[in-house]
């Protein structure tokens, strides 16, 4: 794991989280669309004033343009020029058609304020990796923050969407143990991947959730047991999916809160309003706030 001096709570103890999702850029194919797209990114950023946006997959679709780089840079450029850190996971949309998740990596590490990285490369997936944050006033780990590849498609003998692999599993568990070894106790923790895990559909049944399900999960047949594991290391408090635009809801489920990010983009379907998720850390507290913010656009 990378040390990253960059994430630090605020004075006042907070630390604000934005997360886009299916972005689905596609520089050429109804131009208005992604012009819409990066101001709802605009408005958003200089509304919120995070201390990190985090990208969660579907940022491009690849397999919509010619030129799947020009495209990337396009959707990344108002995040860059914010100079606010970011950090970026990838979809199953991404590196469909024409590029891969080691050269939109590389494209990022070109930013000072990127903080993604390619992670393990002896376990599947490019973009396993984890950021602490500080201390408001103090270089102790306060808080950890999860990405995880989730893939894109399985294989046709099983059908349907990737699931986060046991050695993924296995990588976040020993990522966990050594921040609890090394800080005295688990600390308080947040995922992040693309698509949905099981258990979104399990809360949703159970009916403890806020928020709309317009569509059906679209998660993975098997269940690799990512969500046991989080509750076993007893750090992660809220995992942060997209994948399913037509769904924004958050149940919890034993103790975790599951919760969808709210589709960014334009070019793509979905009947819901474009937004993003507000998340917000509250310094040496086992809780977080979540929110959707809309942008209004004229």
């Amino acid at each position: 794991m990378v040390e990253h001096s960059k994430l630090r709570f605020r004075s006042d103890g907070t630390f604000t989280i934005i997360q886009f999702t299916d972005m689905h850029i596609k520089n050429g194919i109804e131009p208005d669309k992604d012009v819409q797209t990066l101001a709802v990114i605009q408005q958003l950023i200089a509304s919120q004033k995070p201390d990190l946006i985090v990208l969660t997959g579907d940022v491009i679709s690849s397999y919509d343009t010619e030129d799947q780089e020009a495209a990337f840079r396009r959707a990344i450029a108002d995040v860059v020029q914010s100079g606010i850190p970011f950090a970026v996971i990838y979809g199953n949309h991404d590196t469909e058609k024409g590029i891969t998740r080691q050269r939109l990596n590389e494209v990022l590490k070109e930013y000072s304020n990127n903080l993604s990285e390619d992670g393990p490369k002896d376990i599947h997936g490019v973009g396993n990796y984890a950021l602490t944050v500080a201390g408001s006033a103090s270089e102790e780990d306060t808080a950890v923050l999860y990405f995880f590849d989730s893939g894109d498609s399985a294989p046709e003998s099983v059908g349907g969407y990737e699931w986060i692999h046991p050695d993924q599993v296995h990588w976040y568990c020993s990522e966990s143990n050594k921040l609890a070894q090394k800080n005295g106790s688990a600390l308080p923790g947040l995922a992040f991947f693309h698509i949905p895990i099981p258990e979104y559909e399990q809360v949703w049944q159970e009916g403890k959730c806020i928020g709309n399900k317009g569509e059906e999960v679209c998660c993975p047949k098997l269940n690799s047991g990512l969500f046991t594991a989080m509750l076993e290391q007893g750090d992660v408090m809220g995992t942060f999916a997209g994948h399913d635009h037509d769904n924004d809801y958050v149940g919890e489920l034993h103790g975790i809160r599951l919760c969808y990010g709210r589709a960014t983009g334009f070019n793509t379907y979905g009947e819901l309003d474009r937004g993003a998720r507000i998340i917000t850390l509250f310094e040496g507290k086992r809780e977080f706030d979540t929110r959707i913010e809309i942008a209004k656009l004229n």
